[in-house]
C-alpha cells in the first residue's frame, strides 16, 4: 500500500541509540524498507556520533546523532539533560520538517511528543517492553500518561502490553509483533554440537542469573554440553562471579556481543530464554526461525505467543529454576526431540515473516500519513 499523494512521504524515526538491541533492529528494517521505496527517511538517535550503527542501513537513510544518549542521572542534572535533549530534538525536527515522526522507547517517546507538539508534526510512539513490569520511575510514568494520548497512536508488540496501556490511558493502538528477518535462516546443524545459547543485554530482566543456577543443577547430567551467553551489560562481573562460584568456569562463557547480527545462531544447538519479563522476546523468534529448539520461561509477554507448548518449543513456569534445569537436561539428552522441535519452530515462524510484519507497519504509517495530508489539505 502506497500513500495516495504525488510526492514521496517524509518520515523520521527517533530512538536512543544505534546499538545491538531489538528496537534498533526493527528501526533499521523499517528505515531500509521505506528508503527502497523512495521515501525521505531520517534516523535520529541521541547517542554519541562516534558509535557506529550495529545494523546496516540503506545509503539514502539520513542518520543524525545528537551526542546525548539518555542515562540515569541525579534529579537536578536529569531535569537539565531532559530539557537539553528536548531542545536538540526539536531543533533537528524543525529543520527536517518530516510529515511524521515514529519514536521508540518510553523516554524518547515522551520527548518526541513534546518536541513535535508545537511543530504540529504527528507522532506514533512504540513501546518495546513490558510496561507492567518495567519501571521507568514516577516522573517518566507521569509524563508518559500526559503525552501518549497526544500521539496519533501507540504500537506495541503484544496484546498484553496494549491492554495495559488501554487500561491506564486513552490511546489509539496497533499490535505488531517483531519480524523474523530473512537474513536469519536455518542454522547448519552440527552433529557434534553441544552448545546451549542465550542472548541479551546483561541486565537483571534477562534472568541470566537464573539460567546459571538452572544449568549448575543439571550440568553433571550433561557433561558434554556448554553454555554460552552472548551480550554485554552492567551485570557482567556479577554473572562471572556467580559462574565461578558455581564451579562452571570451564562450562560457561560470556563472549560479549557478536561482531555481526545473528552470528550466535550457527554456534548454538539449543536456545534458552530465561527472562523475568519481555516485550516480545525477539531472539526467541530468531532462534525459532533458524530451526533451533527453544526453551523459554513463560514470562509476560511474548514467548507464549510464539511457542506452541511441546510442539514448536518448550515453555516452563516463569522463574522456576528447577523446571528450567530439568527441561534443559531432558532436551540435551534427546536428539530426535530437538530436531522435531526445531523443524516445527521454523514452520511456526513463517507467520512472523519479514514481509508480513513490515506490511503491517506500512499500512499503519501510510494510513496516518494519508489522514494528515487530507487534514492539511495537501
Amino acid at each position: 500500500m502506497l500513500v495516495r499523494a504525488s510526492r514521496p512521504p517524509s518520515i523520521a524515526f527517533v530512538l536512543p541509540g544505534l546499538g545491538a538491541g531489538g528496537s534498533e533492529h526493527i528501526v533499521s528494517l523499517l528505515c531500509n524498507h521505506f528508503a527502497v521505496q523512495g521515501w525521505s527517511v531520517a534516523l535520529i538517535a541521541f547517542e554519541d556520533p562516534s558509535v557506529p550503527p550495529y545494523y546496516p542501513h540503506h545509503p539514502d537513510v539520513r542518520i543524525i546523532r545528537l551526542g546525548m544518549k539518555s542515562r540515569r542521572r541525579a534529579a537536578a542534572s536529569g531535569a537539565f539533560a531532559m530539557l537539553r535533549r528536548h531542545s536538540l530534538l526539536k531543533g533537528v525536527l524543525k529543520r527536517l520538517r518530516p510529515e511524521l515522526v515514529v519514536s521508540f522507547l518510553t523516554r524518547t517517546n515522551v520527548l518526541a511528543v513534546l518536541a513535535c507538539r508545537s511543530l504540529h508534526i504527528p507522532v506514533i510512539v512504540s513501546e518495546r517492553n513490558n510496561p507492567a513490569l518495567q519501571s521507568v520511575g514516577p516522573v517518566w510514568s507521569r509524563l508518559r500518561r500526559m503525552t501518549y494520548p497526544r500521539a496519533v497512536g501507540l504500537i506495541t508488540m503484544t496484546q498484553g502490553a496494549m491492554d495495559w496501556f488501554a487500561a491506564t490511558m486513552k490511546v489509539r493502538g496497533w499490535v505488531i509483533p517483531n519480524p523474523v528477518p530473512p537474513a536469519i535462516s536455518a542454522a547448519e546443524r552440527r552433529p557434534e554440537g553441544r552448545t546451549i545459547g542465550a542472548v541479551g543485554r546483561l541486565v537483571p530482566q534477562k534472568g541470566f542469573d537464573l539460567l546459571l543456577a538452572a544449568f549448575a543443577r543439571v550440568a553433571p547430567l550433561i557433561p558434554d554440553w556448554k553454555l554460552v551467553i552472548w551480550g554485554e551489560g552492567p551485570e557482567r562481573e556479577a554473572l562471572e562471579r556467580q559462574r565461578d562460584r558455581l564451579h562452571l568456569t570451564d562450562r560457561v562463557s560470556l563472549p560479549g556481543v557478536t561482531e555481526k547480527p545473528g552470528e550466535w545462531i550457527a554456534q548454538s544447538d539449543l536456545f534458552v530464554l530465561s527472562s523475568r519479563f519481555e516485550g516480545w522476546g525477539i531472539v526467541v523468534g530468531e532462534a525459532m526461525g533458524a530451526g533451533l529448539p527453544v526453551i523459554s520461561f513463560d514470562c509476560q509477554w511474548g514467548p507464549a505467543e510464539m511457542i506452541e507448548q511441546d510442539r514448536s518449543g518448550l515453555l516452563v513456569p516463569n522463574g522456576d529454576v528447577d523446571a528450567l534445569g530439568q527441561a534443559i537436561a531432558a532436551l540435551c539428552a534427546d536428539d530426535p526431540r530437538r530436531a522435531m522441535l526445531g523443524a516445527e519452530a521454523r514452520e511456526r515462524m513463517a507467520q512472523f515473516g519479514h514481509d508480513q510484519v513490515l506490511a503491517r507497519w506500512q499500512s499503519v504509517i501510510t494510513n496516518v500519513l494519508d489522514h494528515h495530508r487530507v487534514k492539511a489539505g495537501s
